[in-house]
């Protein structure tokens, strides 16, 4: 039997306000079952942890979608089909409530090319899987931060900064951060990662930016590439 994607969610207290849908990473060419133990699952748990500390006090509940498959498989786009199951499960059961998407490499891929989601208040892409050829999705008013490892070999940097820059010239109020000697697997500084990502999705929700964070809020967010 073929696979169906899931949610594993972090509730709100009280009624749910705002939706943050997490994608982890994957492969490139996978039809293997995804797990939850898979690492590109685990690595993006520190981030679905704090952002819910810092927000489901203010109604944001913490999505993260479990795909059907490993891989994102040519044009089939696997994940993406998934992420908008995810984005009209969000709508039915909790309205028209703001969304914002938190996605790591391929997550940041598809969460890029979902974003045009009417629900979407805001992107978050880490180290996204920008491959040449790309399709750009425009983002309008919605805003958008991509953080990307400088030495980065799995991912282009150089691709997640012109995508950004793109769209910054189109008006959207776009941001990317270079983290100067970090990798693709946001293994240094952890914790500026998870800084910076839950400070974004705060201003996205016009929530406090700082509470309950796990380290002091970054002292500068950026917002513009």
């Amino acid at each position: 039997m073929r696979p169906s994607p899931t949610v594993q969610i972090k509730g709100a207290r009280g009624e749910t306000t705002a939706v943050v849908l997490v994608l982890y990473g994957g492969k490139a060419e996978s039809r293997e079952p995804s797990q939850p133990w898979h690492l590109s699952a685990v690595r993006m748990r520190p981030f679905a942890n704090q952002i819910s500390r810092r927000t489901r006090r203010d109604g944001v509940a913490v999505w993260t979608l479990r795909y059907r498959m490993r891989g994102w498989n040519g044009a089939e786009a696997s994940p993406v089909a998934d992420a908008r199951w995810a984005l009209a499960e969000i709508r039915a059961r909790h309205g028209d409530v703001p969304v914002v998407l938190v996605g790591h490499s391929m997550g940041g891929r598809t969460a890029l090319r979902v974003a045009d989601d009417p629900a979407v208040v805001g992107v978050v892409a880490l180290a996204p899987w920008l491959p040449e050829g790309e399709p750009r999705v425009r983002l309008g008013d919605r805003r958008l931060l991509v953080l990307h490892g400088t030495m980065d070999r799995w991912t282009d940097p150089k691709a997640s900064k012109a995508y950004a820059l793109a769209a910054r010239a189109e008006g959207t109020p776009a941001s990317w951060v270079p983290m100067t000697g970090h990798g693709h697997f946001m293994l240094r500084s952890r914790g500026k990662w998870k800084r910076l990502t839950s400070d974004f999705v705060c201003l996205c929700l016009n929530e406090p930016v700082g509470g309950q964070a796990d380290e002091p809020p970054a002292p500068n967010l950026p917002h513009h590439a």
